[in-house]
């Protein structure tokens, strides 16, 4: 299992590549928005030198051409930089080229299984369905997880399944039962998964006995 950090806040990705088990960033437009970037290309350089894994970087446009011109912009920033796409026909356009250029994509907005097929048939790099907005609308986003899976190992696609919109600690180990490739978390949910009460309590009991026993 990969893991990335879901979050466009400079400290957090410090922090969080200082675990030691940070594998790559992901941002959109409203994570970016909300910390204020202005200039977003500074913004995905100083992210690449923090992070050597994959940084998805996000087009803003939704045709074909703007995509590209897009894309192939963000891409010259490092050679970590995976371009995000929205799963759309347009955007299908585009990642069938960017395969062919030799640019990793990362699809996005991805709500179904056959959608995830189609994204891999294109010559994704990773796809990213976005199970907590299902849990929201009373589908259990975590089928589709599953099911992507089943599907990608009965074809042999080579596409990453990259499970977004993670909301709790319980949806990152859902999706490693599954056997998703990448798991991509905000900062709090990170935290969550690394702490536990337990672990607190019992550190709390060895010290409070070692220094009983050392006056």
């Amino acid at each position: 299992m990969k893991i990335f950090v879901d979050t466009a806040n400079l400290k957090e990705i410090r922090e969080a590549a200082s675990f030691g088990v940070l594998d790559g960033v992901t941002t959109n437009p409203s994570l970016i928005s909300k910390e204020g970037h202005k200039e977003i290309f500074k913004f995905y350089e100083e992210v690449c030198k923090i992070v050597p894994g994959p940084v998805s970087a996000e087009v803003i446009a939704t045709d074909y051409e703007g995509m590209l011109k897009e894309g192939r912009e963000l891409a010259k920033i490092a050679p970590n930089i995976t371009i995000k796409v929205p799963l759309i026909l347009e955007g299908l356009k585009a990642v069938k080229t960017f395969a062919g250029e030799g640019i990793k994509t990362n699809v996005t907005l991805c709500f179904s299984p056959s959608q995830a097929v189609f994204a891999a048939k294109a010559g994704a790099t990773m796809v990213s369905p976005f199970i907590g907005r299902l849990d929201d609308i009373s589908q259990r986003g975590m089928d589709i997880i599953e099911q992507i899976v089943q599907i990608y190992t009965n074809y042999g696609f080579t596409t990453e399944v990259l499970v977004a919109s993670i909301r709790n600690p319980m949806h990152f180990v859902d999706a490693c039962l599954i056997g998703a490739d990448i798991c991509t978390i905000p900062f709090k949910v990170l935290e969550q998964l690394i702490k536990h009460p337990l672990t607190d309590i019992g550190l709390e009991k060895f010290l409070s006995d070692w220094k009983k026993l050392n006056g």
